[in-house]
């Protein structure tokens, strides 16, 4: 198998998706521009196939990677294992400390965090709207902790552009939680 863009971009534009769509992808490719001049190929390639495969399962970093891995595997001056690596990254959101390629993939992924406040509650009604098959007690309480975990360290983001973000992200996840919480959720 070799790259093949229009299938790459029929993934993302695919029906079930809400918020891991094109313009996802569009806004992780946009954040990594603002994060720096100077982004490693592969980072840019694991941005491309980080929600290549999102189905809303457990699997899906796993798959994405495993696509990405088939896909890149024959094409030169590309170390298809870094992007694999970056792209399974994605499923914590937590790369090593002084990983700046991992790094640079997470603040760009959770680049949304920083929206304004308007655009972050169209951000949580779309992810909830990509799981209808979860009953809405669970997804809260999954949500719950998701958010909780990107919020626990000291800083949510490590690059040093992103860390200007910071205090509106924490204002977004912080009223989400709220919501969660008057909801009826476990976030309290």
């Amino acid at each position: 198998m070799s790259v093949d863009g229009g299938d790459l971009l029929r993934r993302w534009a695919e029906r079930h998706r809400r918020y891991h769509d094109q313009g996802h992808l569009l806004e992780v490719l946009d954040a990594l521009d603002r994060l720096s001049p100077d982004v490693p190929r592969e980072v840019h390639l694991a941005a491309w196939y980080h929600d290549a495969v999102h189905e809303g399962r457990p699997d899906d970093e796993q798959r994405s990677a495993e696509l990405a891995n088939s896909a890149l595997a024959t094409i030169r001056g590309v170390d298809t294992a870094e992007v694999v690596r970056l792209v399974l990254l994605t499923a914590t959101h937590d790369p090593t400390p002084g990983d700046p390629s991992g790094e640079l993939l997470r603040d760009a992924d959770l680049a949304i965090l920083a929206a304004s406040p308007k655009r972050y509650l169209a951000y949580a009604a779309d992810v909830r709207a990509e799981y209808p098959h979860v009953p809405d007690v669970d997804f809260a309480r999954g949500r719950t902790d998701v958010l909780r975990a990107l919020v626990a360290p000291e800083r949510i983001y490590r690059t040093p552009v992103a860390r200007e973000w910071e205090p509106r992200a924490r204002a977004n996840v912080g009223a989400e939680l709220a919501r969660l919480s008057a909801a009826g959720s476990p976030a309290g």
